[in-house]
């Protein structure tokens, strides 16, 4: 009998979810898209079944983005949302799977739509519940409190269409800040920003800030080439992990020698760059 062939491996290893910087979607349409995928530096590698898909090339994504987990390729995938037939049809392709890392879930309006997605495909799938909405961003708090919810990610152009909000970090400001603001509150990690539409290196780079300087952690991305720099920018500065360094030299990694109110949070801030340095392998 003829074994299935090794799932390839990435040039770099697939972070923790929890913190991942990069999401690349790639449409599950051709199985030499998904294959390019491996090549990328992407944190995670996401399966589109959604809006990289067109509605003729559903089932054909299902079937390639099914084989290849049958395969053994530990992956995620990008469901449709669950108003949609697609929905339904997209956990009937993916029920069973052990391969299946996980799955984001567009156009989350409810816990109540996580919940229905955690019962078909069981508890052990994590859930990135992308608010595309002002009825998901609504019930943002909601959704963060699920169980199966690992962390928000934001549809910024679905919001766009549906609030008629300009591609503004103004106008955009409340919604991702509304988004970190829950997800603290309900102690799961920080949300993941939509992608940046493609453009010069400098306009993704100025995206990325501005999710950043929300409290963002992840960015969304089209481009197997933008991955690079979402990783660079999301990651602490060679300056940020020497700094922290110092840091817990000065007050001892269990803080023995904390002196007043401001060193706690100073040491807190370092020891969570040293975690994530070592995580990026930096």
């Amino acid at each position: 009998m003829t074994s299935s062939p090794a799932a390839p491996t990435r040039p770099t290893h697939p972070s923790n979810p929890s913190v991942a910087r990069s999401w690349l979607l790639v449409p599950a349409a051709t199985s030499a898209a998904v294959a390019a995928a491996d090549t990328s530096t992407a944190d995670i590698v996401v399966l589109d079944l959604e809006d990289g898909v067109r509605e003729s090339d559903k089932d054909t994504a299902r079937a390639i983005a099914r084989a290849r987990l049958q395969d053994g390729h530990r992956d995620w995938v990008r469901i449709n949302d669950t108003t949609t037939p697609h929905w339904e049809r997209d956990l009937e392709a993916l029920t069973g799977l052990d391969t299946l890392a996980g799955v984001m879930l567009a156009k989350t309006e409810s816990a109540e739509q996580v919940a229905a997605t955690t019962a078909r495909l069981g508890e052990r799938i994590p859930i990135v519940a992308m608010i595309e909405s002002a009825a998901g961003l609504e019930d943002a708090r909601g959704i963060a409190h699920s169980p199966a919810t690992l962390r928000l990610a934001f549809g910024s152009g679905d919001f766009r269409r549906d609030t008629g909000a300009g591609d503004d970090p103004v106008a955009l400001a409340y919604a991702r800040s509304r988004m970190v603001v829950v997800s603290r509150a309900a102690r799961v990690d920080a949300p993941i920003d939509g992608p940046t539409h493609p453009g010069p290196d400098g306009d993704l780079r100025s995206g990325i800030a501005v999710g950043a300087t929300a409290g963002m952690t992840g960015k969304l991305c089209l481009r197997a080439a933008h991955t690079d720099i979402i990783n660079t920018a999301l990651a602490p500065s060679p300056t940020d992990i020497t700094l922290a360094e110092e840091v817990i030299s000065r007050l001892g990694e269990d803080g023995a020698h904390i002196e007043d109110g401001s060193d706690r949070p100073k040491l807190e801030r370092a020891l969570r760059t040293r975690y994530l340095a070592r995580t990026f392998g930096i």
